[in-house]
């Protein structure tokens, strides 16, 4: 089975227990796939948790979750080092992070300083404790949850960290018809727990080589940065999108690219994955807040201005 093959039936064994929200499963893996994190955000009982243990069991990759909270330390995130008096020498103790899917469940609830320890795992794919590198499984991957209604205890996270997700997705109620169909399946007993493997860790290593081997064109990849200057540009925000952002879009489109069939990579690729990279990136002026802009909208005339190359 080719790699276009055994992703497309990774994405049907996943919808198989996440119904309705097929949209919401591709870019969890075209995200998966080109290498990145992801943010969701959303109000609680949508099934953020449901969604990330089915990918796990679907590829049976090992699943850890952090539960965050106030008084969650960096340590029980990195691990620690404990002095062992036999062997008199101090021995790593893994944290949470040591696992193929973790799930950063209400991230927006722990300290910076603990949100932060995620940082080095996220980028590189190790942590460091005590001066001593430490390397994760792979693949490695971070889906992180926040609920966007409620401000009372939680730490926003700063502009630097929601740049280290290649994007941010919203789940959302379903509709009637999805709704009953997942009370179907639930009263079947169809559960993550009863998720069957369609994949191993190693055949997703393989497909994210052949995600990287996409091909792109130069005029793709200048319509990709112009888009990117273009926020730079908008007075509406203060804070543009950053040449990593250039670089998760790219990656992005080449995973859409993948899902659909193709090795290379069209602009329709990347106006689909804009809105959910780009987004989350971009901070609007407080003259734009004062007139109850909406960001999502000065992102998609965006788009529309960017020329698109023939």
């Amino acid at each position: 089975m080719d790699g276009f093959e055994l992703a497309k039936k990774l994405e049907e064994n996943i919808n198989s227990v996440f119904v309705g929200r097929e949209e919401v499963v591709e870019n969890l893996l075209v995200c998966l796939l080109g290498g990145g994190h992801v943010l969701l955000e959303d109000v609680p009982g949508v099934g953020k948790t449901t969604l990330a243990k089915t990918l796990a069991r679907s590829m049976e990759c090992s699943f850890g979750r952090i539960q965050f909270t106030p008084d969650t330390l960096p340590g029980d995130v990195v691990g620690v080092s404990v002095y062992n008096g036999k062997t008199c020498e101090f021995e790593y103790r893994s944290g949470g992070v040591m696992t193929q899917i973790l799930l950063a469940d209400e991230i927006n609830r722990t300290a910076p300083k603990t949100q932060a320890s995620l940082l080095e795992a996220m980028a590189e794919g190790q942590v460091t404790v005590d001066g001593t590198v430490h390397g994760l499984p792979r693949p490695f991957m971070v889906i992180a949850t926040q609920n966007p209604v409620e401000f009372l205890g939680t730490y926003p996270l700063p502009e630097a960290q929601m740049d280290r997700f290649m994007m941010r997705l919203s789940i959302g109620y379903p509709g009637r018809a999805e709704e009953i169909r997942m009370a179907e399946q639930f009263l079947a007993g169809r559960t993550p727990q009863r998720v069957e493997a369609v994949c191993c860790g190693e055949d997703v290593l393989r497909m994210k080589e052949q995600v990287r081997a996409v091909k792109v064109r130069e005029s793709v990849l200048g319509y990709m940065e112009d888009l990117v200057a273009l926020t730079r540009q908008e007075p509406r925000f203060v804070l543009g999108a950053s040449p990593r952002a250039l670089l998760a879009l790219l990656r992005a489109s080449q995973g859409k690219a993948f899902l659909l069939g193709r090795d290379y990579v069209k602009p329709d690729d990347v106006k689909a994955v804009a809105r959910q990279v780009l987004l989350h990136r971009l901070t609007l002026s407080s003259e734009a807040r004062v007139q109850k802009a909406d960001g999502g909208a000065v992102l998609q005339s965006l788009i529309l201005k960017a020329k698109v190359p023939v």
